[in-house]
């Protein structure tokens, strides 16, 4: 029995350092495989099979974006208010000769949303000198009279008073009469005013 132990011993301690040694470098090589080889084709598999995937998601979220911007850009205010701006209409416009004797008729285009408040605008725009400056008007229109207030500039070294005869038959005469004279706005009256005072011709 005892010669039998000596004999398995030493072959039992070889088998284990063996054993031992096969194992320690196994898991060694078996990091290596898996830690450097194996994770990494793994990592860029991951990665390349998510980047597909990711890419149309972002194609389709542009899509989405793109499609709630784009009833912004056709929302029916927007479509109303170009045509409206590209809507004309004709009036006649009574303008002073040069030696304010008569008003001389002429067809011009303003925009057919509010036709009166742009033809107003219009002649107003041509009285505006250096020295005579409106700061804003308003037009009001009830039961046939037209009321068109005046805003002089602070900045006017002129004030409607200080007007020659001339000139205020050039502005107001204008106004009157063109303001009467297109039937279809049904204006029998025109009234001046200055910030709600009456102006006294």
């Amino acid at each position: 029995m005892n010669t039998t132990k000596r004999y398995f011993l030493p072959f039992i301690f070889v088998a284990m350092v063996v054993s031992l040694s096969s194992c320690s470098s196994n898991p060694t090589a078996g990091n290596i495989d898996s830690g450097t080889a194996s994770p990494t084709p793994t990592l860029t598999n991951s990665l390349s099979s998510q980047t597909p995937s990711q890419i149309p998601s972002v194609a389709q979220l542009r899509e989405k974006s793109s499609n709630q911007e784009s009833p912004k850009e056709n929302t029916p205010s927007s479509p109303t208010s170009k045509a409206a701006t590209s809507k004309t209409t004709k009036v006649t416009v009574y303008t002073s000769d040069t030696q304010c004797q008569k008003l001389i008729p002429e067809k011009v285009s303003v925009p057919a949303e509010e036709p009166v408040k742009n033809v107003v605008g219009k002649i107003l725009e041509k009285r505006d000198t250096s020295d005579f400056s409106l700061s804003g008007y308003r037009v009001n229109i009830k039961n046939g009279i037209a009321t068109v207030d005046l805003r002089i500039s602070p900045e006017s070294k002129r004030q409607i008073t200080s007007l020659s005869s001339c000139e205020q038959f050039a502005l107001f005469g204008s106004l009157r009469k063109t303001l009467t004279s297109n039937a279809q706005w049904n204006i029998k009256e025109v009234r001046f005013t200055e910030r709600g005072e009456d102006i006294v011709l």
